[in-house]
């Protein structure tokens, strides 16, 4: 296991004190999606230092504390999104470079910027996870937390295995990995990104905003 995924034991029923740097809000949002992101970027895919990670979807609460986990940790960050606003709120905040997945030839166009990535972390799936394959370099992991785009389709097992690909699921995660999320916020002083905050009783639009995909965080 890399130094980075290093887990100190925790117990189930220990008391996680909130990072004194964020607020009630920005802690809120730490506890599932920068778990979710953590044990997919660093217990699953092992990244390190000084490699390249593709994170897909960005703009989505995973994605974008994957992001500033994999920046935090000394990774070259590439995004993927629909949303070309997204894209450039993604570099202002690090990424190096970010595609628009609409465009048919995506893949050939972030294979041409990043010059391949060593690690993916994918929240959609779907027909065109096999795009995903042809930007890894050798030795490339895939760490997949989601399906929003539906089944893993026309996916060709050749370039999986000619290039010693590795595709890991990853959900959620342990009790060690939330406590080493948290030293992790801690350490980088990480500010998870809100895109915006709800009374209660305005639920609704709070689900209508994600359905639409305008959420950014």
């Amino acid at each position: 296991m890399g130094a980075l995924a290093e887990q100190v034991v925790v117990p189930e029923d220990a008391i996680y004190p909130a990072p004194a740097h964020l607020s009630p809000e920005q802690s809120a949002a730490l506890p599932l999606a920068g778990l979710t992101a953590y044990r997919a970027l660093v217990f699953r895919a092992q990244a390190r230092k000084g490699e390249k990670v593709l994170i897909t979807g960005i703009g989505g609460g995973v994605a974008l504390f994957a992001m500033q986990f994999a920046l935090a940790l000394g990774l070259e960050v590439f995004v993927t999104s629909s949303s070309n606003e997204k894209i450039e709120r993604a570099i202002k905040l690090g990424a190096s470079a970010g595609v628009n997945y609409l465009n048919p030839d995506w893949e050939s166009e972030l294979l041409k910027i990043s010059g391949g990535v060593n690690v993916v972390v994918d929240g959609a799936g779907g027909a065109e996870f096999g795009k995903l394959i042809k930007v890894c370099s050798p030795g490339a992991r895939i760490s997949i937390y989601g399906g929003t785009r539906g089944p893993i389709q026309n996916l060709a097992p050749q370039p999986v295995f000619w290039k010693q690909i590795s595709i890991l699921g990853s959900t959620m995660g342990s009790p060690d990995d939330f406590s080493g999320m948290l030293n992790l916020v801690n350490a980088h002083k990480i500010v998870p990104v809100l895109d915006s905050i709800f009374d209660l009783n305005d639920v609704n639009m709070a689900l209508a905003r994600m359905d639409n995909g305008l959420q950014f965080g």
